[in-house]
């Protein structure tokens, strides 16, 4: 039996705008069914380019982030809304809902944690179930995270399991994006061979971001994503986009012959257990992100959440996924996996203060 055969006419019409192209077609749209698609970050680039994919039918969105909603992401995350933020869940857990109500088809699997060397590889496991039979199930990584350490450590993670994945970015009114497959074309580190030093790169929080911009090359990297699915060859070099001059130029990459990356095989971020993660201070926010030492396991919220009620050390919401507490110019999310995102500081010492006073660890 073909794959094809397996889709009922329920599918095929819901994607027939899309199994017309000749680049796709009945097989291309199968190979999107038994898909896996990591997204790293559902932000203002993440949650859009999971929206995309969801409704193009990929058969697996993994939805990797460590953040939870507030007011100032709707201005240009579409797929979040008031109620999600008064609910509040999680951004992996928000998108997740949200794109099960678009496309119950789509296998959606929220992930809510920070993407370090211990879970990245986990991370970006292939799904050894494929809804349709005898067809190989494809994976791409797509990027909506907010920092080059991440980033260098999905190159690092991708070129290790030979996966292809699409860096993007977006700062102010402009955007850039890179598709990188493992061996055959130029990696991050062969366009930055070196983070940048602290301060010498526009954030967020000082240059802002235009919501076009991100909705922009979320859709570029979703047309990546999807062509590099049913077969087609990885865009050439490096495209930066100003959509306020609305001006879009490719730039060639060429390959560094000597990467300490893609061919020396020196993974440094995987590797590396190095991170300086205790007390990391949040694009955009006025808030620092602080990590327990909990030696493996997961905290028990519903505990954490009930002493810190019954304690009047202030306002608490807690549900499944997160428990936050409101303390005078504070507030403090508390995640399972050990993550504390102290919001009212900039200061670490400040936030791992807070993190002791009121969670005792």
């Amino acid at each position: 039996m073909q794959p094809h055969d397996e889709t009922n006419s329920k599918l095929l019409d819901r994607y027939s705008r899309q199994t017309i192209l000749p680049q796709v077609g009945r097989e291309g749209q199968d190979s999107l069914r038994a898909a896996t698609v990591v997204i790293a970050g559902v932000g203002a680039l993440g949650s859009s380019m999971a929206e995309m994919l969801a409704r193009a039918g990929v058969g697996t969105l993994r939805l990797a982030d460590r953040d939870y909603l507030e007011l100032h992401n709707l201005q240009r995350q579409s797929l979040y809304t008031e109620n999600d933020i008064e609910s509040g869940l999680p951004k992996a857990a928000a998108a997740a809902k949200r794109l099960t109500e678009i496309n119950s088809e789509v296998n959606v699997e929220p992930w809510i944690i920070d993407i370090t060397p211990e879970n990245a590889l986990d991370l970006l496991s292939t799904n050894p179930k494929s809804k349709i039979q005898n067809l190989k199930s494809k994976i791409v990584v797509l990027d909506g995270t907010d920092n080059l350490q991440t980033r260098y450590l999905l190159n690092d993670a991708c070129i290790k399991l030979g996966i292809p994945w699409v860096y993007s970015g977006v700062v102010g009114v402009s955007g850039v994006s890179l598709t990188v497959a493992p061996g055959e074309n130029a990696c991050l580190r062969c366009l930055y061979p070196a983070m940048p030093a602290v301060g010498t790169t526009e954030t967020c929080d000082v240059a802002g971001v235009l919501g076009p911009a991100a909705h922009a090359m979320a859709a570029v990297a979703a047309a990546e994503a999807i062509k590099l699915i049913v077969g087609g060859e990885p865009a050439v070099g490096l495209l930066v986009a100003d959509l306020w001059a609305g001006s879009w130029e490719r730039f060639e990459v060429p390959r560094n012959p000597d990467c300490v990356a893609c061919v020396h095989h020196r993974l440094e971020y995987l590797e590396d257990e190095a991170w300086g993660r205790d007390g990391v201070r949040l694009c955009g926010r006025d808030a620092v992100q602080v990590r327990l030492a909990m030696g493996g396991g997961k905290l028990d919220l519903r505990l954490i959440g009930a002493r810190l009620q019954n304690s009047g050390a202030g306002e608490v919401l807690a549900n499944d996924y997160l428990v936050r507490l409101r303390t005078g110019s504070n507030e403090l999310t508390i995640f399972g996996d050990g993550r504390v995102i102290v919001k009212g500081t900039e200061d670490a010492g400040i936030a791992r203060g807070l993190v002791a006073k009121y969670i005792g660890i």
